[in-house]
């Protein structure tokens, strides 16, 4: 008997779900698509066994549907699965970074003898789109679900047995709990990432020496700062009550610096320090989580034609992956400094031992 998974959305999660079920016996993936292009684009990259743009088809006679679309879009996809006829016993799921919004709508709703259960893969990456689809991305991270009360146990763990594929954790939360706890660790750095941007951007307008140091470190911890406006547009709209509280706390944080600083409070600040310090020891260093973890290397090069294609060819040839490449810095008589950025530790630990076998100044 074959297991048919619909997928909507299928983009860099969507298809990465879709690469972790296809293949896999008695399973088949169909994607639905808004754009004939698409279909033909996930069939051709060998993504799902089908493509279509109608919606009814995609959902009849589902096993399971996965919504992949944006937060913005999820309320709209489920109420439109509610008026067609799910087959018997059908799970439908999410993966979007709020739960609590869209399970209140899912008890709203009447979807007959189907099922909703909340879920959001932690993990992510600094690419988008079906083009980064990978099955690995959901390996050795956090995969939460929200299941609603009353839900059979024989339909959560049909569920969590599926999702075996991904090689993730799975890990049972309230979803107003979870809404709280992603809040903290993934949205409000986001907002934090974002404003700190932007207030040195103001600064750069009366000195463009601003943007011109903020390199390294800088950019570095800013990172997040580049995610998609429209996407957090949606996540931070949806997630406004939890949000509100935690800017409301970030500022009781920000003006403890204040008071610090301003009664030259040494040993607080050191203290301030010593606790966050402590904090983050013991945070997990080998999961993955939804803020993507980079690994750069950072090589001094010398200006010489073909350098850049002597290191990454290299590399090639010894199946290191690159997920990026960046010149930060080349001057007449000084050596440039050549950022290589790898999404899996292993790739640069290899890197970096192949790179001083051949004599390359390196730094971490």
């Amino acid at each position: 008997m074959t297991t048919k998974i619909a997928i909507f959305g299928v983009g860099l999660i969507g298809g990465s779900l879709a690469l972790c079920f296809k293949g896999k016996p008695g399973i088949t993936v169909v994607g639905h698509a808004h754009r004939p292009a698409s279909v033909d684009k996930y069939i051709s990259r060998g993504v799902v066994d089908q493509a279509t743009l109608s919606i009814e088809e995609a959902a009849l006679d589902a096993d399971f549907i996965f919504l992949c679309v944006p937060v913005g879009k999820l309320d709209e996809y489920l109420t439109k699965l509610s008026t067609l006829p799910l087959k018997k016993g059908c799970i439908i799921t999410d993966v979007g970074s709020t739960k609590a919004s869209i399970a209140a709508t899912a008890a709203k709703l009447s979807l007959g003898e189907a099922y909703f259960i909340g879920g959001h893969p932690m993990a992510g990456s600094e690419r988008s789109g079906v083009e980064a689809a990978t099955p690995l991305l959901f390996e050795n991270a956090y995969y939460v679900l929200t299941p609603p009360p009353g839900l059979p146990e024989e339909a959560y763990h049909s569920l969590v047995q599926l999702l075996t594929y991904t090689r993730a954790q799975i890990v049972k939360v309230d979803p107003a709990l979870h809404d709280r706890i992603v809040g903290a660790i993934s949205h409000l750095p986001h907002i934090i990432a974002v404003a700190l941007v932007n207030q040195v951007c103001d600064y750069n307008q009366d000195n463009a020496l601003y943007r011109r140091l903020a390199a390294g470190g800088f950019r570095d911890i800013t990172r997040i700062a580049s995610s998609d406006p429209i996407i957090w547009r949606d996540i931070l709209l949806n997630n406004r009550d939890v949000m509100l509280q935690m800017l409301t706390d970030w500022n009781e944080e920000i003006s403890t610096f204040v008071r610090m600083l301003q009664e030259e409070d040494g040993e607080g600040i050191m203290q301030a320090f010593a606790k966050a310090n402590d904090f983050r020891s013991e945070l997990p260093e080998r999961r993955k989580g939804m803020i993507a973890s980079t690994f750069d290397l950072y090589i001094d090069v010398p200006d010489h034609p073909g350098i850049i294609g002597k290191i990454t060819t290299v590399l090639g040839e010894n199946r290191i992956n690159l997920s990026n490449i960046q010149i930060i810095e080349s001057r007449e008589d000084v050596p440039g400094i050549m950022r290589l950025s790898f999404r899996q530790e292993t790739d640069l630990e290899r890197a970096k031992e192949l790179l001083d076998n051949m004599d390359y100044s390196i730094s971490l």
